[in-house]
């Protein structure tokens, strides 16, 4: 189940990457019927539609065919799209770093040395010289 879901997940970001919404997937009948209405009407074939209504033909169609207006917005991949993306621009720049907290210097130790040898603090050899 979980594969499904990010299949589709992975899928619905690919069309949308195409700048593809399902508004578009939903008004490809609409564009068939009205690719058939120019293949009858105009006798028009697919690349002559796609040119009228998507390329470089899309003007003049627009000023000879002005009742065909509605049917032209409900043609999917014909709305506008604006994609920004955000940026930050600062005009008064304020440094609003933290101050830097000083060092803790641990006083206390943990370690404790203690001499295990004893017994030669007391003898003769390791003391200084006594002056005769």
């Amino acid at each position: 189940m979980s594969k499904l879901f990010s299949i589709t997940l992975s899928l619905l970001l690919l069309i949308q990457s195409f700048n593809m919404d399902l508004v578009d997937i939903a008004q490809v009948d609409d564009f068939l019927t009205h690719a058939k209405f120019h293949k009858q009407k105009y006798g028009d074939n697919i690349f002559a539609f796609i040119s009228k209504h998507y390329g470089e033909l899309k003007l003049q169609h627009e000023q000879e065919h002005k009742e065909e207006h509605k049917d032209h917005e409900e043609l999917p991949f014909n709305h506008q799209t604006c994609t920004h993306s955000p940026s930050a621009f600062v005009l008064n720049w304020v440094d609003l770093s933290l101050p830097k907290t000083p060092l803790i210097q641990d006083t206390s130790s943990e370690f404790f040395y203690q001499e295990t040898y004893s017994h030669l603090k007391n003898s003769d050899i390791f003391q200084p010289p006594k002056i005769a």
